[in-house]
């Protein structure tokens, strides 16, 4: 299949529903200790300031008999290919075709089953077949950095900017989206300039950071992960689906800006440029929780939670 890519995936999303757990057994945290708050006690005092509204222009709905996944969309890191996937959108490309692959721990991808047919080939109208690699960018100090001090195995640092995940090499003077669980991009072939959104795929499992800067990253999805992580795994080789009943329909892939206001869903996201997302991030540092009795001290990337909720909660 062309434009796939290769093998590994994981990142610990959160939607704002999400309870904590509170199985209890064995003694609890000493009574004279005071209490650290929790990311559920962050979240309840937290202001609207704290927030984000989703860019319409900027989200995607895609559509599966099973319910909606929605995709936040990341101009700021990869402009051309995000562009190219709203033209694909609007030209409504991806309506009809299908999730083709569902790789244990790794990736689900969808596209069109019958790409490598050129007969048989959706036909691309607006939009480019293929684009050259986004794969990183000139860091700027007008993107803002919320650096976690932990360290990393992948780059020199590591962070959020804009809500995402990225990395960053302050001597090269460059920073890239970095692929955790969630994260979506664009599948490529062997050349760096074979991909260009006409296959996408998300990361299901843990984080396939060896990924990082080969593969252009455009967006996340923020709701209906569970649509995704939860298919049936496909039976060929890196997770394809042998036969065309196995594959998952796509009812519609659309911009949201071009949806009908009351058919949206109006979401909002945790700010990652706040106070606030500094503290939630200690809070899952340093878990206190009851249950917890040894703290880790450290937090991976890939474990640092990105809520979500509805508008007005």
């Amino acid at each position: 299949m062309k434009r796939s890519i290769c093998q590994g995936g994981w990142f610990l999303f959160v939607a704002i529903g999400l309870a904590v757990m509170s199985v209890v057994t064995g003694h609890g945290a000493d009574s004279a200790t005071p209490k650290s708050p929790t990311m559920a006690d962050l979240l309840k005092a937290s202001k609207p300031g704290d927030w984000r509204q989703l860019d319409p222009e900027n989200t995607l709905y895609m559509d599966l008999t099973a319910g909606r996944v929605i995709i936040e969309l990341a101009p700021t890191f990869a402009p051309k290919h995000v562009a190219n996937v709203k033209a694909l959108a609007r030209e409504h490309y991806y309506d009809g075709l299908a999730i083709l692959r569902a790789q244990e721990n790794y990736v689900v991808q969808w596209g069109d089953p019958e790409a490598e047919k050129p007969a048989l080939a959706r036909k691309i109208k607006t939009a480019r077949p293929t684009l050259a690699p986004e794969f990183d960018r000139t860091w700027e100090d007008s993107l803002g950095f919320t650096r976690l001090p932990d360290g990393d195995v992948y780059a020199p640092e590591v962070g959020f900017a804009s809500g995402f995940p990225i990395a960053r090499d302050p001597k090269a003077g460059r920073t890239w989206l970095i692929h955790t669980y969630g994260m979506v991009g664009a599948g490529r072939d062997v050349a760096l300039d074979s991909g260009g959104g006409a296959e996408l795929y998300v990361c299901i499992g843990q984080a396939p950071r060896n990924l990082d800067r080969n593969v252009t990253l455009l967006g996340r999805v923020i709701q209906g992960m569970e649509l995704l992580t939860t298919l049936p795994r496909g039976t060929a080789a890196m997770g394809f689906y042998e036969r065309p009943e196995q594959r998952v329909p796509i009812k519609s892939l659309r911009v949201v800006a071009d949806v009908p206001v009351a058919e949206r869903i109006p979401l909002e996201l945790l700010r990652t440029d706040t106070v606030l997302f500094q503290q939630l991030v200690e809070s899952r540092r340093n878990r206190r929780d009851e249950w917890y009795h040894v703290p880790a001290g450290r937090i991976d990337i890939s474990a640092v939670p990105l809520p979500v909720r509805p508008v007005g909660k």
